[in-house]
């Protein structure tokens, strides 16, 4: 063989470089016949495993009517991501987007949300968040990337479903790192759907040697490893206070109006390498007793004072009533950070006197009684509760974004409160 391609004349040597039949591995081409009539392709892979470059070969081959892909060309095309920005920075015009492959480049028109091929196929990008878009157009092929971060998953994934109506066989290729969320398991159980599967380390060659080895390493084998470097669908742990299905439950798009606001902060005993996080969560409590999850500005490796700005940047940003910080480790030196930045802002000092999981069970018991709601996707901080059971978290890491939310919602809930003030957010 190498003989035979020395042989080659230079053009055909670098058209053979180019080529994506020639290069791709097995995982990053489309199902053959014999695997069936499928409608749905999940590639289904970990960070860098090469699933964008994979989508981008998939749509640009449909449009421009590759025999090995399709029988003709597919002239109207989806591309959905979780926004419209994630579709510009990553599905066209990122690295490995559509505008990176070689060869002739069809026309972007970003004022339009289109790519426009010489043959008039064309390609529209749409954001998740705003499934009513996708209602009307309609297509021969859609590439719906990173599904399992999307804010509103179910209901931007089906109206993609209504849309696939042209053509002798509309398909869907799906482009993500898997999360164990509802949508996810439907695809995956769907007959119709064919799955590949790939790891960061099928990568590697394509891939930054210190990525590999300080990510990667660093990783390798753990829970959120397995899920994002080898796309493992990671369920929730039998033992775990929480459950998904139970977040997923009580989640709201929406925050309603609040009586009282409140930031915790969880800090770390040390700022340096290999130090726990900084836990940041805000919890709001309305009207009808029940609790709402606003938001996570938990910090990895921060100094105090980067970590006690943020902290008071959400509080200001919230307009927020109090912030309660743990002070059994490091707390009191937050505590004067805090007062130094802004002395006017009310600190609440709590001290642990019991383990983790004893303080975290009774807030699990006001998930499981539904008094508790996400507003919107949580995914690092819902990875922790679903990953928390008797001996802690499975990677032995600390839990600090649970240990915020657990003080934060003790505090609302099941600790003493002043009169409440309404505000609307």
């Amino acid at each position: 063989m190498p003989g035979f391609l020395a042989s080659l004349p230079p053009n055909l040597i670098r058209a053979l470089a180019s080529d994506w039949l020639h290069n791709a591995r097995t995982d990053q081409l489309p199902p053959c016949p014999s695997q069936g009539d499928w409608t749905t392709w999940a590639v289904i892979g970990g960070r860098g495993s090469g699933k964008t470059r994979t989508g981008a070969e998939w749509v640009r081959a449909l449009a421009n009517g590759d025999p090995a892909f399709c029988t003709q060309a597919v002239g109207r095309i989806a591309l959905v991501g979780e926004t419209y920005a994630d579709v510009r920075d990553v599905m066209i015009e990122g690295p490995s987007g559509l505008l990176s492959l070689a060869g002739p480049r069809p026309h972007w028109a970003p004022s339009r949300r289109r790519l426009e091929w010489d043959n008039g196929a064309v390609a529209m990008a749409f954001s998740a968040e705003e499934p009513d878009t996708l209602r009307g157009p309609q297509f021969g092929a859609a590439w719906s990337d990173e599904i399992a971060k999307w804010r509103r998953p179910d209901a931007a994934y089906d109206m993609i479903q209504f849309g696939l109506r042209l053509g002798d066989r509309p398909r869907n290729l799906v482009t993500t790192t898997p999360r164990p969320i509802p949508l996810i398991r439907r695809i995956l159980a769907d007959p119709l759907t064919v799955v590949s599967r790939s790891r960061t380390a099928d990568n590697a060659a394509n891939l930054a040697p210190s990525f590999l080895d300080t990510v990667v390493g660093r990783y390798a084998g753990t829970r959120l490893g397995r899920q994002e470097l080898d796309g493992e669908l990671i369920e929730d742990r039998p033992d775990a206070l929480w459950t998904r299905e139970g977040i997923e439950a009580a989640r709201i798009d929406r925050a309603p109006d609040f009586g009282r606001i409140v930031v915790a902060v969880d800090p770390p005993a040390s700022s340096k390498a290999g130090a726990d996080a900084c836990g940041i969560v805000a919890v709001g409590l309305g009207s009808n007793g029940h609790a709402y999850v606003i938001a996570d500005a938990t910090l990895s490796r921060a100094s105090p004072q980067a970590w006690a700005g943020a902290a008071l940047a959400l509080y200001h940003r919230l307009e927020a009533d109090s912030l309660v910080v743990e002070v059994n480790q490091g707390g009191e030196m937050a505590i004067a950070v805090i007062a130094e930045v802004d002395a006017s802002v009310p600190v609440v000092p709590v001290r642990a006197t019991r383990g983790k999981y004893l303080r975290a069970e009774p807030v699990s018991i006001l998930y499981a009684q539904g008094r508790i709601h996400h507003v919107g996707s949580l995914p690092a901080l819902e990875d922790e509760l679903c990953d928390f059971g008797p001996d802690g978290l499975s990677s032995g890491a600390s839990p600090d974004r649970l240990d915020a939310l657990v003080w934060a919602l003790t505090h609302l809930m099941l600790g003493q409160r002043s009169e409440p003030r309404i505000r609307r957010m």
